[in-house]
């Protein structure tokens, strides 16, 4: 397949991608889906400990949380990611684009997720968890040395995730649910490197559906260990590419294109150990199967492109890994405060960075507390700084398998801040 060709198909790999500096966790995966968990950096997530949402992790976390209750969480996402064109990048991009950063090219977002937990009996409970896994969105200058790999990218999920749980005995609880989950794409980029180049625009949109599995073990008091899973989902994307020009056989226009992907499973193990009555030690890891992310083809679906392979989508990634450890501390009956700190191991590297993804390793560190009005009500707010660590540099070359026939080296500039609030109320 001829260069030209294989830039602009390739948008359909990167509109899964489009986080860039705007994800919280690995790749383009989303975190924030507890503001009690996120005050301590996830800490103990799978065991309980981030609250009503912990559901999110481990279904059987349910059977700790008696009677009806509700919590809606809140999430204001504020991502910076700066790129700038180093040496070793292509001297046409240079050239015609410049040599400029992109700067802040990570939009802010605000993240909703929301969780039902209902005691049917003194042993079973029903749930239902709201959630956007994945998603975000970044936006490049229209005219930069990197435009032919990235302008917009967008991407949209939605999560719905009914559950149940069974206390089994007085150490074992064990949860199930099935997840079916709304995925959404855009993207566009430059067809040519030159100023004022038209763009290419591809959107997909597809739902799938996966499940979820827990339990957690209490083998005495004050301690909690929990372990829960999320499966892959396939999702079988349908859209189309509009082109702005001519791009190898193909005129301007609208094409009809698909490509099945595979989003990862995940395994999340926690630990809640108490120390004092008013002291507990959280600890959290979390390993995510990104290496299921690898390359995958994209077809034509009508016309003289129909069944025709346009292209393969080489993501290449690792599986990723987090590691969190965190302290929950009761002040009094009204007031708790907690923090935390984490490691992440990133499934992108070097090898595989881009620019529409300059993910690294990361260092997560978070601060939190909850009030609690009464017995019912309660409000948990949290805020977490993310900044990168290591490698962080962008070398799309012939080894990369992004490299469409032009280099671009570049220096990455990146951090998030975040800021959590939720409200729990207990009928």
């Amino acid at each position: 397949m001829n260069k030209p060709s294989r830039i602009h198909l390739l948008m359909l790999s990167a509109a899964t991608l489009l986080c860039a500096g705007t994800a919280s966790a690995g790749s383009f995966a989303l975190r924030e889906q507890s503001a009690v968990g996120q005050g301590q950096a996830f800490a103990g997530a799978a065991a309980g400990q981030a609250g009503l949402g912990s559901m999110y992790w481990n279904p059987a976390t349910m059977a700790a949380f008696e009677g009806f209750q509700v919590e809606v969480d809140l999430s204001g996402i504020f991502p910076y990611s700066d790129i700038t064109p180093t040496s070793g990048t292509a001297p046409a991009l240079l050239l015609l684009g410049g040599t400029g950063s992109t700067g802040d090219m990570a939009l802010d977002a605000a993240l909703p997720a929301g969780y039902v937990s209902y005691q049917v009996s003194d042993d079973v409970w029903l749930g239902l968890g709201l959630n956007t896994p994945f998603g975000l969105e970044t936006k490049n200058p229209f005219n930069y040395s990197g435009q032919i790999y990235a302008r917009t990218s967008e991407v949209l999920s939605y999560d719905i995730n009914p559950t149940i749980a069974w206390q089994v005995n007085d150490w074992l609880a064990i949860g199930g649910g099935i997840e079916a989950m709304y995925f959404k794409t855009r993207l566009t980029q430059a067809m040519s490197p030159f100023p004022g180049a038209p763009s290419a625009e591809l959107e997909g949109d597809s739902w799938g559906v996966g499940f979820t599995l827990g339990f957690t073990l209490t083998p005495m008091d004050g301690t909690v260990i929990g372990v829960g899973y999320r499966s892959q989902i396939k999702q079988n994307l349908e859209g189309h590419l509009d082109l702005g020009a001519m791009m190898g056989p193909l005129p301007p226009g609208s094409y009809p294109v698909k490509s099945d992907l595979t989003l990862p499973d995940q395994i999340t193990v926690g630990l809640s150990q108490a120390l004092t009555d008013q002291l507990t030690l959280n600890a959290g890891f979390e390993w995510t199967h990104w290496s299921v992310f690898d390359n995958f083809p994209v077809y034509g679906t009508s016309g003289f492109t129909n069944g025709m392979q346009l292209t393969d989508l080489p993501f290449e990634y690792d599986d990723g890994y987090y590691l969190s450890v965190g302290l929950e501390y009761a002040m009094n009956e009204r007031f708790t405060v907690r923090g935390g700190v984490g490691y992440e191991w990133s499934p992108i590297s070097t090898t595989n960075r881009d620019l529409r993804l300059p993910d690294s390793d990361r260092v997560h560190a978070s601060l939190g507390g909850t009030y609690s009005w009464n017995d019912k009500l309660s409000l948990d707010f949290a805020y977490e700084h993310i900044f990168t660590t290591g490698d962080t540099d962008i070398k799309i070359d012939a080894n990369n398998p992004h490299y469409a026939g032009l280099a671009f080296f570049g220096d990455v500039d990146a951090h998030v801040d975040i800021v959590s609030a939720s409200l729990r109320y207990r009928f």
